[in-house]
């Protein structure tokens, strides 16, 4: 019992240094400049982490921060800039009264959708490498072919997202980094058996 709460604590400890590290590297970017890259640098941390590799975690942060500057920055953006679009027009349409309500539940549909897939959009990047414009694609066919994983991506979202509205001292604190780690781990389990799944197909 005492290892497993060792072994809790060493991991809230490390989700809460992933935050610190994310938002410090998104803040040096301007907020737009900084938030693609520091998102791929801590997917990038927290798979390594979860792989039990070791590394200066600063160190590291900076050097795929800066090495992945453009490139992260063409695949965060226009997903943050989708989601954004569709939560100012969810909240326009629900102040414009019950006559919209067909029109704000297909935004909040198309709203769940993009954090479906997108939810499998930062691990794909640090686990695969792929084309830049494969990722989004690969991560919408993910999340239509394994809806049980993507349901639960969802939950813990949820889940986070429900914790820091309740207590908002979390999200300067722990939330990013504690959804990066979490989505993460589970997303290489889920990688590890979509490949075991499609090798033993391979061999059938």
């Amino acid at each position: 019992m005492s290892f497993r709460i060792q072994a809790a604590c060493s991991e809230a400890i490390w989700a809460a240094q992933l935050n610190l590290m994310w938002l410090v590297f998104t803040l040096a970017g301007g907020v737009v400049l900084g938030l693609g890259p520091a998102t791929v640098a801590a997917y990038t941390l927290a798979r390594r982490h979860v792989r039990y590799e070791t590394f200066q975690a600063w160190r590291e942060f900076w050097t795929v921060y800066r090495r992945e500057f453009v490139r992260a920055s063409l695949l965060v953006l226009p997903l943050v800039l989708t989601g954004v679009l569709l939560v100012g027009n969810y909240l326009y349409l629900s102040a414009l009264g019950p006559g919209m309500g067909t029109m704000r539940i297909a935004t909040l549909v198309a709203l769940v959708a993009l954090a479906g897939a997108g939810a499998y959009v930062g691990p794909l990047y640090a686990h695969h490498d792929l084309p830049l414009w494969a990722y989004v694609p690969k991560a919408v066919h993910l999340a239509l072919m394994r809806p049980a994983s993507s349901v639960l991506l969802l939950l813990v979202l949820s889940a986070i997202a429900f914790a820091t509205s309740a207590a908002p001292v979390l999200a300067p604190v722990i939330s990013f980094g504690a959804w990066i780690h979490l989505n993460t781990w589970l997303c290489l389990r889920f990688f590890e058996e979509n490949e075991a799944r499609l090798h033993s197909k391979g061999n059938s």
